[in-house]
């Protein structure tokens, strides 16, 4: 089954942390769920748990779930090689799973896709991000998988149009974008600019909502206050319904860091946030118009 339009994706951050890897597939099917996201630190749970790699995809199999992107990839940016960042400075796990690690997880599970981010900053340009992201991409098409980049309301690519201009000079044919609601609404990003993106560089979709007032810390904010689709003052029937009219075939992950639908436990945090995507998605997505007679 290849991930698309009309499925659903259950982004690890929509549950609490330390939800075991068969628990992550058993809140995915009560939602509804396609596929699921992973982060490194959710392999190495599994494995801890006592899964072996030949386990984990007839688990997947078994649930009738996909695992759609592996996230983060942070090494790629220009300058990162050779970074290694303590433990006790890596609070959220990251930083322990590079390149060649992240890669092998893919294969392991059979990720469609790779979310590169930044998350490091330096002083280079457009132009040298480029380079690095086609260079990442070409690594990642020797395993298959797709990449699209994430822009962060606090990196240097930190808005919509210059993550479209670091994937238009990489020009690469499994590069692209993910479009996470989050950082639309924290950049400023309207329905009318997402609708002039060319559908295809839209590889991920990440739903979400929150106020409408930008926080105080939005680093803290992402991680741990999201609100669930509709609950918040985001835009986001005006932006899914956007991506729909734009022919965007990506699929839609839903990813609320939220402490308080964590406090609920994976099946219901997954429920809940299924429910009100759908909801949105219901709104959003105009049916055609019927041809005339």
């Amino acid at each position: 089954m290849a991930l698309g339009h009309d499925d659903l994706v259950l982004c690890s951050g929509t549950l609490p942390r330390h939800t075991s890897f068969r628990q992550r597939l058993e809140a995915a099917v009560a939602g509804g769920y396609a596929g699921v996201s992973l982060w490194g630190r959710d392999y190495r749970a599994a494995r801890h748990e006592g899964y072996s790699d030949a386990d984990l995809p007839v688990m997947l199999r078994d649930h009738g779930v996909e695992a759609a992107e592996l996230d983060p990839a942070w090494w790629w940016t220009p300058g990162a090689a050779g970074v290694e960042i303590p433990p006790e400075l890596d609070p959220v796990d990251v930083f322990r799973f590079g390149e060649d690690e992240l890669f092998r997880i893919a294969g392991v599970v059979g990720a469609r896709s790779l979310n590169a981010a930044d998350v490091l900053g330096g002083r280079w340009g457009t132009e040298e991000a480029a380079e690095a992201f086609a260079g990442l991409c070409d690594r990642a098409a020797e395993h298959g998988l797709l990449v699209h980049l994430e822009w962060l309301a606090w990196s240097r690519i930190a808005d919509l149009s210059s993550a479209l201009e670091v994937v238009r000079i990489a020009d690469r044919p499994n590069g692209g974008i993910n479009v996470d609601l989050w950082h639309c609404a924290r950049t400023g990003v309207t329905p009318a600019e997402l609708a002039a993106v060319p559908p295809g560089i839209v590889l991920a979709i990440q739903v979400d909502d929150g106020p409408a007032e930008a926080e105080d810390d939005l680093v803290e904010a992402t991680l741990h206050s999201r609100l669930l689709p509709g609950e918040g003052s985001f835009d986001v029937v005006g932006y899914l319904g956007a991506l729909d009219d734009a022919g965007v075939a990506a699929p839609v992950g839903v990813e609320v860091f939220s402490d308080a639908l964590h406090a609920l436990g994976p099946t219901e945090a997954a429920r809940r946030a299924s429910d009100a995507t759908r909801a949105a998605l219901a709104r959003a997505r105009r049916p055609a118009p019927e041809p005339p007679r």
